[in-house]
C-alpha cells in the first residue's frame, strides 16, 4: 500500500509540474464594473461531482504542457455551462489531461461570463478573453514550442459557441485591448455539441438569454448566429452532436453546411 501511494504522489507531481495557471490580463480584468469585491463562487455538484464557476472576475489560462510533445499544434479550450456556468473539470481541465497525456499542448481558458452585474458591456467579455488567449498563444508559440500557424479553439456546448464565434468573429478584435500585430483567427475548431445559432426553432435559450438578455433584437440573434457569419476564411470544424443532445443537433448541422457551402473542410 505504501509503494502504491508514493507512486500516486509521484504521478501527481509529474503532472503539478506540467500544469501553469496564466492570468490573462495585467491587473484587473477590462471592463470590470468599480468598486466590487466578488469571490469567485465554486461549487462542486453533490450527485454529479463536477466543478462549476461563477462571479468569474480573474479570467485565467491553465496550462497542460504534454511531458512527450507529439505536435506543434496546440488547442485553446472552452467549458460549457450555458454561459451562466462553467463546467471547469468535466469539460475543462479533464479534457487538457487528455489532450497533454497524447503529447498535444492544450490552454483550458476559464473566461469571464456575461454577467451584466459584474461587467459594461458584458456581452463582449466572453470574446474578448478567447481573442485574449489566442494573442498569448500565438506571441508566446515559441516558449511552448508551437507553430504559430497551428493554434485552434475547442469548446463544449456554450463554450461551443464561443469556440465558434471566434472563428467567425475574428475580423474584429473586441474590448479595450487589441493588437492588429496578432491574427487571432484559430486556425482550426473542435466544436462538441456546440451551441451555434441563436435563431428560434435552433437556439438554445438558456445561453441565449444569458449572452444577450431576452429582449434581444434581430439584428443580435443574426451577429451571433454562427452558421450565418461563416466566409471563405472560417477556419475548418471537427464537430461531434448526438440527436438527443440538450442543444439541438440542428446547430452542428447548419454549421458544417455552411462550411461546406465555402468549401470548408469539416465533418
Amino acid at each position: 500500500m505504501v509503494k502504491v501511494l508514493f507512486f500516486w504522489i509521484i504521478s501527481l507531481n509529474i503532472l503539478i509540474a506540467q500544469t501553469k495557471i496564466i492570468p490573462l490580463y495585467e491587473g484587473a480584468a477590462p471592463g470590470l464594473k468599480p468598486g466590487l469585491n466578488i469571490k469567485e463562487d465554486v461549487k462542486v455538484g453533490e450527485t454529479d461531482g463536477i466543478t462549476r464557476l461563477r462571479d468569474i472576475t480573474v479570467p485565467t489560462l491553465t496550462v497542460f504542457s504534454p511531458k512527450n510533445k507529439t505536435s506543434d499544434a496546440a488547442v485553446i479550450i472552452c467549458p460549457g455551462g450555458g454561459y451562466y456556468i462553467l463546467a471547469w473539470d468535466h469539460e475543462g481541465t479533464s479534457i487538457g489531461e487528455w489532450f497533454a497525456k497524447r503529447g498535444v499542448t492544450a490552454f483550458v481558458l476559464k473566461y469571464r461570463l456575461p454577467q451584466p452585474e459584474l461587467f459594461e458591456n458584458s456581452e463582449i467579455r466572453p470574446l474578448q478573453d478567447i481573442q485574449q488567449a489566442i494573442r498569448f498563444v500565438r506571441k508566446n508559440a515559441s516558449e511552448y514550442k508551437l507553430n504559430p500557424a497551428k493554434i485552434g479553439v475547442m469548446g463544449f456546448s456554450a463554450g461551443g459557441h464561443l469556440a465558434a464565434t471566434a472563428s467567425t468573429h475574428f475580423n474584429k478584435q473586441v474590448g479595450e485591448i487589441v493588437d492588429p500585430n496578432v491574427n487571432v483567427r484559430p486556425d482550426f475548431s473542435i466544436l462538441m455539441y456546440p451551441v451555434i445559432s441563436f435563431t428560434d426553432g435552433l437556439a438554445h435559450l438558456g445561453s441565449r438569454d444569458n449572452l444577450l438578455n431576452k429582449n434581444i433584437s434581430v439584428e443580435k440573434i443574426k451577429e451571433y448566429s454562427n452558421e450565418l457569419q461563416v466566409n471563405k476564411d472560417t477556419p475548418p470544424a471537427f464537430l461531434v452532436h448526438a440527436i438527443d443532445d440538450g442543444v439541438l443537433v440542428g446547430n452542428s448541422i447548419e454549421y458544417v453546411k455552411a462550411l461546406k457551402s465555402h468549401n470548408i473542410p469539416a465533418e
